[in-house]
């Protein structure tokens, strides 16, 4: 911004983890600044900032997205999920628990991102939604198999080399291979 000039800001009203959340910011805050630093929702990570590692990855509307990205008053009036938002009370999702029995992190900082990436990728599948690797387009639901879950997740990225444990923790969670 040029000297002198003010910042444009909006009132931006968002339903995060299934509630109304209504918070004034500037119009060039993205998705996960407003979720970290305006509502206290640190789960979701800042890796790159360039969209580029995945750690930021939320659920807005259903769909996966890299709220680095994501301008917070481009979604006015959406649906967030973060990863604080994906158990029901005190039970875990259960890619929560498949994470946990199949020793799918390490470090944990790319997880909260994997986690939401992995309930988009089941939900697509479930939908029939092709991958690159989708190996039978006329097929009843897809096959997510190693191959797949791979393609679907490669937007995530984990330093730590977790990834057998994340393909292993993905398939256990969508029930060990068709999503339908």
């Amino acid at each position: 911004m040029e000297r002198g000039e003010t910042a444009v800001r909006a009132e931006i009203a968002l339903r995060v983890n299934g509630e109304e959340r209504r918070v004034v910011a500037d119009t060039r805050t993205s998705l996960l600044d407003l979720l970290r630093e305006r509502l206290g929702l640190t789960g979701s990570k800042k890796g790159c900032d360039h969209g580029q590692c995945g750690a930021c990855t939320v659920l807005v509307d259903g769909r996966r997205v890299n709220a680095c990205l994501a301008l917070a008053v481009a979604h006015q009036g959406a649906d967030v999920v973060t990863v604080e938002g994906l158990a029901d009370g005190d039970e875990p999702h259960p890619l929560q628990r498949a994470f946990v029995e199949n020793d799918a992190f390490q470090c944990g900082y790319c997880t909260p991102g994997q986690l939401c990436s992995a309930v988009g990728v089941l939900a697509e599948a479930a939908r029939g939604w092709p991958s690159h690797v989708t190996a039978d387009l006329a097929a009843d639901g897809v096959e997510l198999d190693e191959a797949e879950i791979r393609e679907r997740m490669s937007g995530n990225i984990c330093r730590c080399g977790a990834y057998p444990g994340i393909v292993a923790a993905i398939r256990e969670a969508a029930g060990g291979g068709t999503a339908r």
